[in-house]
């Protein structure tokens, strides 16, 4: 795999943690304007690699490229500021402060003067129909807000990546399918290039045009979701895990993304 002029891509990363290796090789690309999705077993190294795409950890070998230019060792503010931008499975709000101020302070880092810095807090609330919580002490929040809330901070400034780490994570049926609509925008409206790291694989398979699958720190399979509804590696990375809930999801779900 090449990146190309619109990759945010992990090249044959190892990432180790005192002998044991949380990572091995792994190669992944993110597209502008696409939905690319990860899963995996718990303890495969999903956020690992979240945390390495966007600066968060160091890698011991491999490189990491924001459209063909390697980032490796810099910081996570300062490739915010180049574009790459993620939620936490925690939110992480600042739950002392109104939604509108949550937003305000991620424009502020981001170098915007505080007047627009506040514009364009309004704008995002305004995108993603969250207005009427500009008030709203974060802390206050129900959950299903705070996450939203979180994807709007993530989005302040028209980032070139989002990686999204368990956005559905506690979410009902519902709630996971108006996430779905807002996801769909991101990459589709702003054009912005989105990962979704999720357990929650039906959401992933309606979504996701390329999916790839890690387990144990390596990269097991890759492809579209067909290719990974019916992948017998798939299936065994899941065995004994979530047998009960992911199986159904991989035979029940139909919808192809595009």
């Amino acid at each position: 795999m090449t990146s190309g002029d619109l990759d945010l891509v992990a090249r044959d990363v190892t990432v180790q943690f005192e002998g044991l290796k949380a990572l091995s090789g792994v190669t992944l690309a993110v597209t502008r304007g696409r939905i690319t999705g990860l899963i995996g077993p718990n303890g495969a190294g999903k956020t690992t690699l979240v945390n390495v795409l966007t600066g968060f950890q160091h890698v011991g070998a491999g490189t990491v490229e924001l459209e063909g230019e390697a980032v490796n060792g810099i910081a996570a503010h300062k490739l915010r500021r180049k574009g790459v931008a993620r939620t936490f499975q925690s939110g992480r709000l600042f739950r002392e402060l109104p939604v509108v101020d949550n937003l305000e302070v991620t424009g502020v880092g981001l170098g915007l003067t505080r007047r627009d810095a506040i514009a364009e807090a309004e704008r995002v609330m305004d995108w993603l129909g969250i207005s009427h919580l500009a008030g709203t002490i974060a802390g206050a929040l129900p959950y299903t807000d705070e996450r939203r809330v979180a994807i709007g901070r993530a989005i302040m400034c028209n980032p070139r990546y989002l990686l999204l780490d368990e956005p559905a994570a506690g979410m009902s049926e519902h709630e996971s399918h108006d996430l779905a609509a807002i996801i769909k925008r991101i990459a589709g409206e702003p054009g912005i290039g989105v990962l979704l790291i999720e357990h929650n694989i039906g959401l992933v398979l309606e979504l996701c045009g390329r999916i790839f699958v890690l387990d144990s720190g390596e990269i097991i399979e890759v492809g579209s979701p067909n290719q990974i509804r019916n992948s017998d590696a798939v299936r065994h990375a899941y065995m004994g895990t979530q047998r009960d809930e992911v199986i159904p999801a991989l035979a029940a779900v139909e919808a192809v993304a595009p």
